[in-house]
């Protein structure tokens, strides 16, 4: 019962945020109802996270952006939303129906910066990416399958500038990542610790969060 409680609490406090501090809006509300009609999973990032991942792009003036793991586009909105005119973004998609839904739903916002949705599993469509036109990007954001963490990580940091922003979400695994657990995807996301304890070319925290979502967290690092 003390848990449950604790979770209520959580989301309350993320309705007061939403309430007060505009962490969604139509267009955000529009996307997930779109994802949920679609019969996707909600395992998009919450609204907080949402607009945290906005400020985060802003506050480096982010020109170039890359997603890797687009889901219904809820991120990749929030994300492109805080591109100059004449930004550039590129998102990852393994699903075809995700991307659908997601090109759909980019559509659908206002957006200053152009979004390219590009098909695929994601370590076939990275070493392809300069062929689109791109080479370095100011932040990139790893959302997909946890099992592929290390080798994203490696890409996001071929494609890095000096200062570039690299945030990986969903490390703590409702604190799984400290335990002996069963989840497959644990001593995957492990593998990318232990890959960043050893690297130099990159400063790095990780923070636990709690919320709509429940229990988990984030990583996230500046390429020196």
């Amino acid at each position: 019962m003390e848990a449950q409680k604790m979770e209520e609490t959580w989301k309350a406090v993320d309705e007061y945020f939403e309430e007060k501090l505009e962490t969604t809006d139509d267009t955000m509300e529009h996307i997930l109802k779109e994802t949920d009609d679609a019969g996707m999973r909600h395992i998009e990032v919450s609204k907080a996270h949402g607009k945290m991942l906005y400020l985060m792009a802003k506050m480096v003036d982010a020109k170039s952006i890359l997603e890797i793991g687009t889901l219904g586009g809820f991120s990749t909105v929030w994300l492109a939303r805080a591109l100059p005119e004449g930004g550039r973004m590129a998102t990852i998609e393994a699903d075809p129906n995700h991307a659908e839904v997601a090109r759909r739903n980019i559509a659908s916002a206002d957006l200053p910066g152009s979004v390219d949705v590009i098909e695929g599993q994601a370590l076939d469509r990275l070493p392809k990416l300069m062929e689109r036109g791109y080479s370095r990007f100011d932040l990139i954001f790893i959302d997909a399958d946890k099992e592929n963490n290390t080798e994203y990580l490696k890409w996001a940091l071929k494609f890095s500038n000096k200062g570039s922003v690299i945030i990986v979400d969903n490390v703590v695994r409702q604190g799984r990542i400290i335990d002996d657990t069963e989840e497959k995807a644990v001593p995957y996301i492990r593998q990318m610790f232990d890959m960043l304890e050893r690297d130099d070319r990159i400063e790095t925290t990780a923070i636990q969060t709690v919320g709509q979502k429940g229990y988990d967290g984030f990583l996230m690092g500046v390429v020196k």
